[in-house]
């Protein structure tokens, strides 16, 4: 396995590389380009790259009108302040018009550490996922980003991506890797419960996943990367295998990729759901990895709330 790096990283990397590929590639940033890494892009492209000051609904403002011109804007800050502080122009002036966008949220989830609850931001896939039109992703580690971020620029149309700050295993680095918009990834087959995860979940649902068959208990696993457009069929075709889901995520169980599992099988395959993330409550200051241990966002986290599906199921 390879050094651990973070998404946000990725993403930075990836927007210098592709920014050689694409030429009408631009990226915005509010006055965070050190934290979301889009320093990077500015470095080698430093005429397409545009710091609009601690004023983010403005830059999105910016980059719809940037998009309008036949440029394909990446506006960056974090998830906190994109989905919450600038939810209306995001909505109006990028969804509404269905504009060509693309919003890269880094420091999502309660892995922002020690910035606390206020920039924690745990609401940001509920909130993105409910514009009409809106494409959502959050990748598992970098390799994932990394194609994330070519996906993104490909697709016509507003794109979210989260990305984190704390670095992650790598996962995905083998040579059939293949990233596709809308379409989850089967990383292990189960019969007795499907792990269902995204973002940085996806390691801990892998180990959940060998610690439950060293009991004798079959759990599938599914990387989710794509919260919006959702494979539902992937999905059904799990639920009728297995008859038992858990849903891990770094994010709010409330209208996060839980909600949307249970959404998309209540009415044509209902089993067993649990929802396994930040339940509703905020964030506390603390180191990053000391906070999954605390909301149990960990492996022995998704043991538990397996063994919780499974039971429902007689």
């Amino acid at each position: 396995m390879a050094d651990k790096i973070a998404t946000r990283e990725a993403y930075g990397n990836a927007l210098a590389e592709l920014g050689s590929v694409y030429e009408n590639l631009v990226v915005l940033d509010a006055d965070l380009a050190a934290a979301t890494k889009t320093g990077t892009f500015k470095k080698k492209f430093p005429e397409r790259f545009f710091d609009c000051g601690i004023a983010e609904n403005n830059m999105f403002g910016v980059a719809a009108g940037l998009s309008t011109a036949g440029k394909i804007p990446f506006a960056s800050t974090f998830a906190m302040f994109a989905a919450g502080r600038s939810f209306e122009q995001i909505r109006n002036s990028i969804g509404y018009p269905h504009l060509n966008v693309k919003i890269g949220a880094t420091h999502a989830g309660i892995t922002v550490g020690e910035d606390g609850a206020t920039h924690q931001c745990n609401e940001d896939i509920a909130l993105m996922r409910t514009i009409p039109g809106m494409v959502v992703i959050n990748p598992s580690d970098a390799v994932e980003a990394r194609y994330a971020v070519e996906a993104a620029i490909k697709h016509e149309g507003p794109v979210y991506m989260r990305f984190g700050r704390l670095a992650v295993s790598v996962i995905n680095d083998k040579p059939d890797y293949k990233f596709e918009i809308g379409k989850g990834i089967t990383l292990v087959d189960g019969s007795d419960v499907t792990i269902v995860a995204t973002g940085i979940m996806v390691e801990q649902a892998l180990l959940a996943s060998e610690m439950l068959a060293s009991e004798g208990i079959s759990a599938g696993v599914v990387n989710i990367h794509t919260i919006k457009p959702l494979d539902t069929q992937l999905l059904i075709a799990l639920a009728q295998q297995t008859g038992a889901m858990v849903v891990t995520e770094e994010h709010s169980v409330i209208g996060g990729l839980g909600s949307a599992v249970c959404e998309a099988l209540s009415g044509v395959c209902p089993i067993p759901v649990v929802r396994h993330g930040v339940e509703d409550v905020f964030g506390k200051s603390a180191p990053a990895k000391e906070l999954l241990e605390y909301y149990k966002l960990n492996a022995l986290g998704i043991v538990e709330k397996a063994k919780q599906a499974i039971k429902m199921k007689h």
